[in-house]
């Protein structure tokens, strides 16, 4: 009986450990938040941010965890230093008042053991929506140069600019906004 009783105590412990909630941190060098839009119709104009920060926890054997990602609203890249400047200005980021953009998790939704969905608040110019990231790509494995686990993902959203007092010369200039976060984090 001893023996039995010293298994199952030896197996609770092991099981739990292995449903521990794991942080990972997200690394900026390979996590540039896209946004792509209709410019007058001619074309689709895709731009960047390019210092993104934050956390991620899983228990994948729960199936649970959170996301937390915070944007710097000045890195906008558009490859053109003046029209970063001007979606930087009052009509568009009002990065002087909102130097961040930010998403935080309320619920992971996995199929099986797959991410598929991260359910969250998004934050552009101090206006907070719900949104859905869908996930598209969802891969964990020991990192093989930083030999420690990472974890990275693709996901993407719609929204509309207007919802955020991001709506400077809409509908000519697309309202609709994909939102393309390819993220990758290494645990902690």
């Amino acid at each position: 009986m001893k023996k039995i009783t010293a298994f199952l105590l030896a197996a609770g412990v092991s099981l739990s450990a292995a449903a521990a909630p794991e942080t990972y941190v997200i690394d900026g060098s390979h996590t540039y938040p896209r946004f792509e839009y209709s410019h007058f119709g001619y074309s689709n104009q895709v731009s960047r941010f390019d210092k993104t920060s934050g956390t991620i926890v899983l228990d994948r054997a729960a199936k649970t965890g959170s996301v937390d990602v915070s944007i710097d609203a000045t890195s906008v890249n558009t490859g053109f230093p003046v029209f970063n400047g001007h979606l930087q200005g009052e009509d568009f980021f009002d990065t002087k008042k909102y130097p961040t953009i930010s998403f935080k998790s309320s619920k992971l939704n996995f199929e099986g053991d797959k991410l598929a969905s991260v359910d969250g608040n998004l934050t552009i110019k101090g206006v907070t929506k719900p949104v859905r990231l869908e996930v598209t790509s969802f891969h964990c494995m020991p990192h093989p140069m930083l030999k420690k686990d990472a974890c990275g993902a693709n996901a993407v959203t719609k929204i509309k600019r207007s919802d955020f007092n991001n709506g400077k010369y809409a509908p000519y200039v697309g309202d609709e906004v994909t939102l393309t976060i390819p993220v990758e984090a290494v645990k902690q």
